[in-house]
Parts: C-alpha cells; sequence; structure tokens
C-alpha cells in the first residue's frame, strides 16, 4: 500500500437533484432539502442542495434539448452563447460559474449528483476513475457503514475521456445511482437509501474534516471498457431485446457464449467477447437513445493509499 494522503479539508459541497428531469428521487430530496435543509447540516461545512435541470423538472422529462450530464466539457462549457443552443448547455455554463468554474481553485469542494435507473442496479456509486482519493474513500466508508442494501462502485471515465458529468465542476464528486425506478416515479423505498447514502456520505466528510486517518484499504470496483448496442435493422431499428437469462443481472458475470439478446422471432444471440465481463445499466428506458443495451465493465481490485486532512 502507498503512503497516506493528505488532503484540505471541505468547506462546500453542492448537492444536484433532478439533472434529469424524470428521476424523482434526487428532485423530491433536493425540493425538501431546499424547503427544509436540516438534515444536511454538518459543523465543519456547508452542503448547497440545488435542482440541476428545472424545465426538464417542470416537463417531467429527462432534458428539453440535449442531456444535461454530458453537457460538462471544457468545449461546451466555454463556448460563446447562442441563440438556437439547447436550453442545457446554457444551464450547464450557469451550473460552472455558480459552483465551478471546472478545474480552478475557486471551484465547491465537493458535489453529489442524485439519480435513478430504471436497471437493476441496487444503490451505485458512480465514481469518474479509482484515481480519485476522496471519493473512493467515501464509497469506502458507505460500504462499510450503510447497511440497507450493497453498494457497488462503477468507474465511469473511459481512458482518454474528459469528464463530462455535473458533478465534475466541483473539485470532487460522487453520483448516486439507485433502481430499480421507473421514470417519472418516486419509489419510497429508494427515497429513503438515498437520503440514507447521503447522510451516510455527509458524515465521511465530517469525519474527515476533523482529523479521522483514513488507513489504506484494497476494494472492488467495476470500470467501463465499452457500451453495446442492441442488433439492429438496415433501416436502424432494433432488432431484438435483452434476453432474459441477462435482464436484471447487473454486475453479474457474463461469460463468452453466454445469451445477451434475442430477436423478436425467438432467436438467440450469444456474446461474441473474448473474456467475461460484467454488464450494468442492462436495458436502461433512457439508453435507447443513446443506442446502448447495457455498458460493459470489468471487475478490478484497487489498491487505494491512506487519507488524512492537512
Amino acid at each position: 500500500m502507498a503512503a497516506s494522503c493528505r488532503l484540505k479539508p471541505l468547506s462546500s459541497v453542492a448537492v444536484s437533484g433532478g439533472t434529469h428531469g424524470n428521476e424523482m428521487s434526487g428532485i423530491y430530496l433536493a425540493k425538501h432539502w431546499l424547503r427544509d435543509p436540516m438534515e444536511l447540516r454538518r459543523g465543519s461545512f456547508a452542503v448547497t442542495p440545488f435542482l440541476g435541470n428545472p424545465r426538464a423538472i417542470e416537463k417531467c422529462e429527462r432534458y428539453v434539448g440535449q442531456d444535461l450530464n454530458r453537457t460538462f466539457t471544457t468545449e461546451l462549457l466555454s463556448s460563446t452563447e447562442a441563440e438556437d443552443e439547447p436550453y442545457e448547455v446554457g444551464r450547464a455554463r450557469e451550473i460552472n460559474q455558480t459552483y465551478g468554474p471546472k478545474g480552478s481553485a475557486q471551484a465547491f469542494d465537493f458535489m453529489f449528483d442524485l439519480h435513478n435507473t430504471t436497471a437493476n442496479m441496487g444503490a451505485c456509486l458512480i465514481v469518474d476513475s479509482e484515481e480519485s482519493l476522496l471519493p473512493m474513500h467515501m464509497c469506502h466508508y458507505i460500504q462499510t457503514h450503510y447497511k440497507w442494501s450493497p453498494c457497488r462502485i462503477y468507474l465511469y471515465k473511459l481512458p482518454g475521456e474528459e469528464t463530462y458529468s455535473i458533478d465534475s465542476v466541483a473539485k470532487a464528486g460522487l453520483a448516486l445511482e439507485l433502481g430499480p425506478q421507473p421514470q417519472r416515479v418516486v419509489r419510497a423505498d429508494l427515497f429513503a437509501q438515498m437520503r440514507a447514502l447521503m447522510a451516510c456520505a455527509l458524515d465521511f466528510i465530517e469525519l474527515f474534516n476533523k482529523g479521522t486517518v483514513f488507513p489504506a484499504f484494497e476494494i472492488e470496483a467495476y470500470k467501463i471498457t465499452g457500451r453495446m448496442d442492441y442488433p439492429r435493422y438496415p433501416n436502424g431499428e432494433i432488432s431484438a431485446m435483452v434476453h432474459p437469462k441477462l435482464q436484471d443481472k447487473d454486475f453479474l458475470p457474463l461469460h463468452p457464449g453466454d445469451p445477451v439478446f434475442q430477436t423478436f422471432s425467438g432467436e438467440e444471440i450469444v456474446y461474441k467477447g473474448d473474456t467475461t465481463i460484467y454488464p450494468a445499466f442492462i436495458n436502461e428506458a433512457a439508453y435507447y437513445e443513446k443506442k446502448v443495451a447495457f455498458a460493459k465493465m470489468e471487475k478490478h481490485t484497487f489498491s487505494i493509499p491512506g487519507l488524512q486532512r492537512e
């Protein structure tokens, strides 16, 4: 294990609900906290809840022009305002100005982003990379102290890819992804789980700020390697659906030769990869337009150095 690392204490933390306007747990949690922020309060730092995409929330749609959570690239954030640009591009600039600027010393210390998925992901903790020290320690703390359900770690950034999510505006971030929950629906059980996960994460920050020394550890996480599209007819329509034996098997091993799709006439299509993968976001409703049937993940064990405040 590497030597312990020291980071500055956190003073400014933001929480986005409704980055996607039809994912209801985070929307109603953020609205609740905007009315009554008491449960967010800790002694050593301030927490600011906000609604990520107000227009999409009003319409109860994922977005109105383009996916806000893919809009925080340097190119888009630095682009000149245009009359015909999607609403989310301007909204991303506003968020970057308020909670960033991205990559600057003035940016918020941490941002949480609250999501739901229609896939059977359970409680999932999404981090850009295993190299993000503070979020990885937060994930480890949550896995150790949150007893409601297992919490898998999803590392979303491909090699050489720029971070593009809303929480990348802050110095560090974590997205909570809870499912399965239908779009436009709020389930009380997942609402309560998201609330408890947030409480656990804020407790970790408070302990870190107060000088708790977090030792090095090894941790299992799932790292994206690519995405699998549905089989398609020449006109672009899908020609098959997720196979019943794969449906709801997020984060479970998929071996070469295992069934992945079933055509509408009932024929089986098998996985032709060379190695075992661990699919996630299987049959996610929001990803049909993105031509993604599931994310292809590898399971790794990472060694994370110890952490304490400066």
